[in-house]
């Protein structure tokens, strides 16, 4: 687990368009959603819809998929997970040690 890898996806979680973008995008499941429901949906500005989409792709968060003129935006699970997992791996360590006779 890259600690560089996970704050670079924080980092563009972190921003409330890209968070809601991202949100919308795992509702649509391992199909993904077309960029222009997208935009409609959330009333987003095409240009600031593909920087956002930019960002959050750089961050290895999602992948495009070009289907004729169709352009989908698809989340990557695998690295939701990794995220996820970061923030879980160590869950209550401290207490388990303290409970194990390790006082």
């Amino acid at each position: 687990m890259d600690i560089d890898v996970i704050a670079k996806a924080f980092k563009e979680l972190g921003h409330p368009t890209r968070l809601v973008i991202f949100k919308r995008l795992v509702k649509s499941g391992y199909q993904g959603v077309a960029v222009g429901a997208v935009q409609e949906e959330l009333n987003i500005p095409g240009s600031t819809l593909s920087h956002h989409i930019s960002s959050l792709a750089s961050a290895g968060l999602i992948k495009q998929r070009r289907e004729g003129r169709i352009l989908y935006c698809v989340v990557e699970y695998a690295r939701l997970l990794e995220v996820i997992n970061f923030l879980q791996h160590d869950c209550c360590v401290d207490e388990m040690l303290n409970h194990s006779g390790g006082e």
